[in-house]
């Protein structure tokens, strides 16, 4: 039996060269359609990305923002030929008040000056726009996308300081429990290591949490693309990215004490210490697709328990 009702695309489409012809029509024909849409969004969004990317974006702690921002809007552009056909506009009795409070808390947050909550602000004030010009339907089927670019805003600052402190206390002592056994002359206070006639302060870039979240943001990523967003699974290997990366920032902590025991604080503190940061991710991302890899069963019989 036929039908004429609208289907999804398969993943496989999504990705194909054709579709990638018709996204730039896509959006061509959007602002056209909602040019007044389009002009009063590039008036939230211009100042608020141009802030964040000077703020965050040029840091360690937010350097995976523009990375996420960009998959995720190719991501949509993708899937948009394929959902377009469930838009079905929301109700003005949820949008005008969800949207009149999102605005007001960008606005405070705008004056105060405070990334954070201007740069979430304007994220549910997308959210709301989503809901108000597309509806239930289509956000079900985009609802990766929009979960995924969470992750472009920097957390807040109080959040970073109260999560860090104990992550930095920890992986200090581990690493200077460690060297210990090795002999070398290390000790600690707080979060400053002691090595020969050196000090080394772990900040937050070292705790881990920076790295819990760009790897989030990038294993939410692959996930998605590769399994076909099996969210059972996903949720699996999500779990085993904070203690993937605060290992590999253990790992960079103990080559950073090497490095200044045997070269120098100068040395360490120099072209190395980038290279200690980039080993770090390279060895968690390894980690993540070593798991995936390992746990090919599980997500095998996790695939036939959701088609059963």
């Amino acid at each position: 039996m036929s039908t004429n009702s609208p289907t999804l695309p398969t993943r496989r489409s999504w990705l194909s060269p054709d579709v990638a012809a018709t996204q730039a029509n896509t959006v061509k024909e959007l602002v056209l359609r909602h040019w007044a849409l389009a002009i009063g969004a590039a008036a939230l969004v211009i100042p608020t990305f141009t802030m964040v990317a000077q703020v965050s974006w040029s840091t360690e702690q937010g350097a995976h923002g523009p990375v996420v921002l960009a998959t995720g809007l190719w991501l949509i552009g993708r899937m948009w030929h394929g959902v377009k056909w469930f838009t079905k506009r929301g109700s003005l009795w949820i949008t005008v008040p969800a949207l009149a409070f999102t605005l007001l808390i960008y606005i405070l947050g705008r004056i105060s000056g405070t990334p954070e909550i201007e740069g979430y602000a304007l994220y549910f004030t997308m959210v709301v726009v989503t809901y108000a010009y597309c509806g239930i339907p289509v956000m079900r089927r985009i609802w990766f996308p929009i979960l995924y670019l969470f992750f472009v805003f920097p957390p807040p600052d109080s959040v970073v300081a109260a999560v860090t402190q104990p992550l930095k206390l920890g992986v200090s002592a581990a690493a200077v429990s460690l060297l210990d056994l090795f002999g070398l002359p290390v000790g600690r206070t707080g979060v400053i290591i002691q090595v020969d006639q050196y000090d080394i302060l772990v900040a937050a870039a070292c705790s881990g949490l920076n790295s819990v979240i760009s790897l989030s943001a990038i294993g939410l990523f692959y996930i998605y693309i590769r399994h076909n967003a099996n969210y059972r699974y996903a949720l699996l290997l999500m779990l085993t990215i904070v203690p993937i990366a605060i290992f590999a920032n253990f790992t960079r902590v103990l080559v950073l004490i090497l490095i200044t025991y045997y070269f120098g604080d100068p040395v360490a503190q120099g072209f190395l210490h980038g290279f200690a940061g980039m080993l770090m991710f390279a060895i968690a991302l390894l980690g993540i697709f070593g798991l995936d890899t390992l746990a090919s069963p599980i997500r095998a019989r996790l695939a036939k328990r959701g088609q059963g």
